[in-house]
């Protein structure tokens, strides 16, 4: 008989409460034991309690960043694996993840064989396609406003200052989803 003591514990920190029980189950069936968070100071306390043997965080939290859960889950013992899952993707939230100790990093939409398959993935892939096409001006400034925002750990009044921008109005375009290439 398999119980839960014998299943990898795994902790998904996501705050859109629908998306998460879908693929909390999706992942129960393919044999983890799963605890949900639905923002980062209940997945803090979770990964506390619990010790996940693998993490899939959100990037966008109701009350933070992701990107302070990932830290924590990796600086614990046993080596979890950590992948982000976002809506929100941006180069710097990806390489700020990876430098954390993420393993890898992906734009939702994502199945769970995508998340399932990027939880145990230990290489990168040489195959993945570049772009011919440069960014567009609009997507330039996303990419530069993700990576002020790193290098301030998310404080949204600093960062308006070092781009020069109201607050408010920085605050306006980080509420639009991120533009396409």
């Amino acid at each position: 008989m398999n119980d839960a003591a014998d299943k990898p514990r795994l902790l998904l920190a996501d705050d859109d409460e629908v998306f998460a029980a879908v693929l909390a189950r999706a992942l129960a069936r393919r044999g983890y034991d799963v605890e949900l968070a639905q923002d980062v100071q209940t997945g803090l306390r979770l990964a506390q309690q619990w010790l996940p043997d693998y993490a899939v965080i959100d990037l966008n939290m109701p009350d933070g960043s992701g990107l302070t859960l990932v830290k924590q889950i990796c600086a614990q013992d046993g080596e979890p694996r950590v992948v982000v899952l976002t809506g929100y993707a941006s180069i710097a939230t990806a390489v700020e993840a990876i430098k954390l100790g993420a393993i890898h990093y992906l734009a939702k939409p994502a199945d769970a064989d995508d998340i399932v398959a990027a939880l145990h993935k230990d290489t990168g892939d040489t195959e993945v396609a570049v772009t011919e096409s440069p960014m567009s001006v609009r997507r330039l400034e996303w990419e530069h406003i993700q990576k002020v925002l790193a290098e301030v750990e998310g404080n949204v009044s600093e960062a308006a200052r070092r781009l020069g921008m109201h607050r408010r109005t920085l605050q306006r375009k980080l509420q639009k989803r991120p533009v396409k290439q």
